[in-house]
C-alpha cells in the first residue's frame, strides 16, 4: 500500500514538495505512525503547528460537535465560534480588532494591505514601502514572497511586487538608513524561524519600536511560527517588552486546522472598512471552534508555562551536547523553537533520524530545527538527545 500511495501521489500531485518516503497514517500526542506500523516521535509538529499534539480528544470532539451544527456560511453573517475566538484573541493580546484568513500567508497579505491603506486613508499615498529583514520568511503569495528576504523562494517568479526593501536582521543602523518618507511599515519576525532560528539582540526589537515611533511608521510582527506559546510566552514579542501595531498568527492557532489571523490596534484597523478586504473561508465556524478549544486548553493546562520550562531543559541539553561535539557550531532559539547549527550540510541526517524513530527537519542547509508539540515530555527529549549524540559521534 505504501508504494502505491507514494507512486500515485507522485503522478497526480504538483511536484512542489520533495517528500520523504513514508506515508503517515495516524498520530496520538507527540507520536505518529506510518502505514507500515513504524513509530516516530514528532519533533516537527507539522512545522510548529500541532502545539497540543496529534488527535487531541477535546479538539476532535469540538470539531465533531461543530460539524454537526454549522460548518460554513461565509462572513456575510455573524457566527458564535468566530466571535468567541476574536474576543479571546483581543483579550489575550495588545489588539483591538482581528481579521481572519486561511493561512499565515493570507494573514501577512492582510497586514501588508492594511499598512498601505492606513497611510492612503491618512492622505499620504506616497508612503507604501515596507522594510523587511534579510533571511525573513513571510509566505509564498506574490505579496508575501515579495516581502520575504530569501532569493531562493523568488526564483522564477520575477518581477516581484514593488515597494519592498531589506536590511540585515539585528542591524538597527541599517534599518535607520532604510526608513524614509516613503516607508509605511517595518515587517519582521521576532525570531526568524525559516531564516535559521535567529534570535534578536536583547535591545533590537525595542530599538525597532522606537525607530517606528520616531518616523511615524507601523511595526508589523509576523508571529506565525513564534506565537501561540511556542517560545515560552504567548507571543514572542512579550520577551522583549514591545508592542506592535499589527501582528499576524496562523500555524498553531487551531492546532492543525487551517486558519490565519491579523490583529491590529483600533487606530490602524480602522483603515479596513466595509468591502476593503475579505476571505471566503476566513474563520469558518468549524475551524474557529477548534481554535477556541485550543486556546481554552492552553490556558487550563498552562501550556505556555510548560513550553518555557521544557524548552529551557531542552536547550540546556543541547548546550551540553555542543560541549561534546565540535561539529555543533551553535545552539539557537527560545522555548520550543530550537535548532543546532552544524559545520556542514544536515540534509543527509534527516533520514538517519527517521530510521531511528524521530522526525526532525532542517532550515538554511546547516541547521537542524526542533519544533515539537508543546506537550513534549522530558523523556522524549532525553531520547532525542541520546540519538543526536550517537549520530554526531558516528
Amino acid at each position: 500500500m505504501t508504494d502505491t500511495i507514494m507512486h500515485t501521489a507522485d503522478q497526480v500531485m504538483a511536484a512542489t514538495y520533495k517528500r520523504f518516503p513514508i506515508v503517515l497514517e495516524r498520530g496520538q500526542g507527540c507520536t505518529v505512525w506510518d502505514t507500515q506500523g513504524r513509530r516516530y516521535t514528532d519533533f516537527v509538529a507539522g512545522i510548529a503547528v500541532c502545539n497540543l499534539g496529534h488527535a487531541h480528544p477535546r479538539i476532535a470532539d469540538a470539531v465533531a460537535r461543530q460539524a454537526k451544527k454549522l460548518v460554513h456560511v461565509s462572513n456575510l453573517y455573524y457566527t458564535i465560534p468566530q466571535t468567541d475566538l476574536a474576543r479571546m484573541l483581543v483579550e489575550q493580546s495588545f489588539a483591538d480588532r482581528v481579521f481572519f484568513g486561511n493561512s499565515g500567508a493570507e494573514a501577512n497579505e492582510a497586514a501588508i494591505k492594511l499598512a498601505r491603506k492606513y497611510f492612503k486613508d491618512d492622505g499620504q499615498p506616497e508612503r507604501f514601502r515596507i522594510v523587511s529583514m534579510e533571511k525573513s520568511f513571510h509566505g509564498r503569495t506574490m505579496a508575501t514572497l515579495s516581502a520575504t528576504g530569501q532569493d531562493k523562494i523568488k526564483h522564477g517568479f520575477d518581477p516581484v511586487l514593488e515597494g519592498f526593501s531589506f536590511v540585515p536582521f539585528n542591524d538597527i543602523d541599517a534599518l535607520e538608513s532604510a526608513v524614509d518618507d516613503h516607508t509605511c511599515a517595518v515587517m519582521l519576525e521576532p525570531i526568524q524561524g525559516e531564516g535559521g532560528i535567529r534570535c534578536p539582540d536583547p535591545d533590537f526589537l525595542r530599538q525597532v519600536r522606537q525607530l517606528c515611533d520616531r518616523h511615524g511608521v507601523l511595526m508589523i510582527l509576523d508571529e506565525i511560527q513564534t506565537g501561540m506559546g511556542r517560545t515560552g510566552k504567548r507571543f514572542a514579542h512579550e520577551h522583549y517588552g514591545v508592542t506592535p501595531d499589527i501582528m499576524t498568527l496562523a500555524k498553531a492557532l487551531a492546532n492543525g486546522l487551517p486558519i490565519g489571523a491579523m490583529l491590529a490596534t483600533e487606530r490602524v484597523a480602522a483603515a479596513f472598512g466595509f468591502g476593503s478586504h475579505a476571505s471566503t473561508f476566513g474563520g469558518t465556524p468549524l475551524v474557529a471552534a477548534a481554535a477556541v478549544e485550543t486556546l481554552k486548553i492552553m490556558d487550563e493546562e498552562k501550556i505556555v508555562d510548560r513550553a518555557r520550562e521544557t524548552g529551557a531543559y531542552f536547550k540546556d541539553e543541547l548546550q551540553r551536547l555542543k560541549l561534546r561535539h565540535r561539529c555543533i557550531a551553535a545552539v539557537r532559539g527560545k522555548g520550543l523553537l530550537l535548532g543546532i547549527q552544524l559545520n556542514g550540510p544536515v540534509d543527509e541526517l534527516i533520514p538517519v533520524f527517521m530510521e531511528k524513530g524521530f522526525l526532525v527537519n532542517c532550515v538554511q542547509g546547516d541547521i537542524l530545527r526542533f519544533v515539537p508539540p508543546l506537550i513534549i515530555q522530558k523523556s522524549d527529549i532525553d531520547a532525542l538527545i541520546r540519538c543526536l549524540d550517537n549520530v554526531l559521534t558516528r
